[in-house]
């Protein structure tokens, strides 16, 4: 009777035990955590923070390529749990034949959808001046919000060949034409404005140039040779337009006077190389020195939509066959808010053949969002300054983004972030 109850007792404790080991330790069903990117996600932003963290971490993680906004697929494990939990990341825990049914429908081909499978997370740096000018940057808002690591490089970094050391660059707010942002008419007797100035002769000085303009087209040279050795490049509001028109400038003086102290050369426009360039072609250069526009490539002083109707559209790739489109214009919506900037959106009859337009407002000829690739690498251009301030303003307040915490014209920039980290595949068109 003794030795009975002593093994019904022993039995009770083993499975008190399995089961308080069943609640604790999912992973025995080989769970998975699914992160949602539709109207379910809480904070869309932070999400990607998860992502890469979670990379960091070394763990498998599936980008599930239109399927609920683009959700992620982590494996379960209580710590990326907690992180979620503690970043108000919405997620859910899903069993192994969840996870199955998940990736069956996802597979057929009759379905626009794809699982990218993330392997390595990028090494990132911004291209910012160390001294803040009297604007924030987007991405880099973007990047601290989602707790996504970077690194902060400028001309000492590049032209110290410090690129070699990152997968993947941001240019910040940036004219690398060395007209100083076109702010002289407005702004040339402010103090900002005027160290700005003498911060970068000193600099080119420093490295043997006698005009600013040589400086940065030496950088943009260097920049182009980072993407086309297979780096990742995102450039948003002037990097855009200015790098290109750089690069088409190599060999001519396009500077007026107030801002390298002689006459630009007159034929300045016929001497553009437009072969040279990574997305615009037979663009016409702004020789003003007062007018706040580098070229026609922008259409910020030309359009006439109203705010209330500025939105984009992104285009719906196959996740299957153009997985890397897909991937940067994954989104819990398809239409978005526009916004402006220096350079607000690009003239669409000014763009290369072959680059890829992933946003555009059609009825007004605007595309907002590029994408292209050159030697071994790509980059992405996207139009405006802040996807959550309409018209920022030079000394204007940073967007507080604890309140966009769902913003889908962020959601572009982080996309960026994350897909040099997917397993290549070999693009079918």
């Amino acid at each position: 009777m003794t030795k009975n109850r002593s093994f019904a007792v022993l039995t009770v404790r083993k499975l008190v035990f399995c089961f308080l080991f069943l609640i604790y330790s999912p992973s025995c069903f080989s769970a998975s955590i699914l992160i949602p990117m539709d109207d379910a996600q809480k904070n869309h932003l932070k999400a990607y923070g998860i992502a890469y963290w979670t990379l960091n971490k070394e763990y498998q993680i599936y980008w599930l390529l239109n399927y609920r906004g683009g959700s992620f697929l982590l494996p379960f494990q209580q710590n990326l749990k907690d992180e979620c939990q503690i970043r108000g990341v919405s997620f859910s825990v899903i069993s192994d034949a969840s996870v199955q049914n998940i990736m069956s429908e996802i597979s057929r081909p009759d379905i626009n959808m794809d699982a990218v499978k993330l392997e390595k997370p990028p090494k990132i740096a911004v291209y910012t001046p160390k001294g803040k000018k009297p604007w924030d940057d987007a991405v880099t808002m973007a990047l601290t919000y989602a707790e996504i690591p970077y690194d902060e490089i400028y001309d000492d970094e590049i032209m110290e060949g410090k690129l070699t050391g990152y997968d993947w660059l941001h240019l910040h707010h940036e004219d690398f034409t060395g007209q100083f942002g076109k702010f002289y008419a407005t702004y040339r007797n402010m103090k900002w404005y005027k160290d700005e100035v003498q911060l970068n002769l000193d600099r080119a000085h420093q490295y043997g140039f006698s005009k600013v303009s040589d400086f940065k087209k030496a950088i943009v040279l260097k920049i182009r040779n980072f993407v086309g050795n297979g780096g990742f490049l995102f450039a948003m509001c002037s990097a855009t337009d200015t790098f290109d028109i750089a690069l088409s400038a190599k060999d001519t003086d396009i500077c007026s006077d107030p801002f390298d102290g002689d006459p630009m050369d007159q034929d300045a426009q016929e001497k553009l190389n437009f072969k040279a360039t990574f997305a615009f072609t037979n663009f016409t250069i702004e020789k003003n020195p007062l007018v706040y526009e580098f070229s026609d490539i922008d259409v910020t002083q030309t359009r006439t939509v109203k705010r209330d109707e500025d939105y984009f559209s992104l285009f719906d790739f196959s996740a299957k066959w153009d997985p890397v489109p897909c991937m940067l214009c994954q989104n819990h919506v398809n239409l978005i808010k526009g916004f402006m900037g220096q350079t607000t959106a690009f003239k669409k009859d000014l763009i290369k053949p072959g680059v890829l337009i992933l946003g555009e407002n059609r009825s007004a000829g605007e595309a907002k969002y590029i994408h292209g690739e050159y030697g071994k690498g790509t980059w992405t251009f996207y139009g405006g300054h802040d996807p959550e301030d309409y018209q920022h303003l030079v000394g204007d307040p940073p967007t507080d983004l604890d309140l966009k915490k769902n913003s889908p014209g962020y959601r572009l920039i982080l996309n960026n972030v994350l897909f040099p980290a997917a397993k290549k595949k070999k693009r079918k068109t």
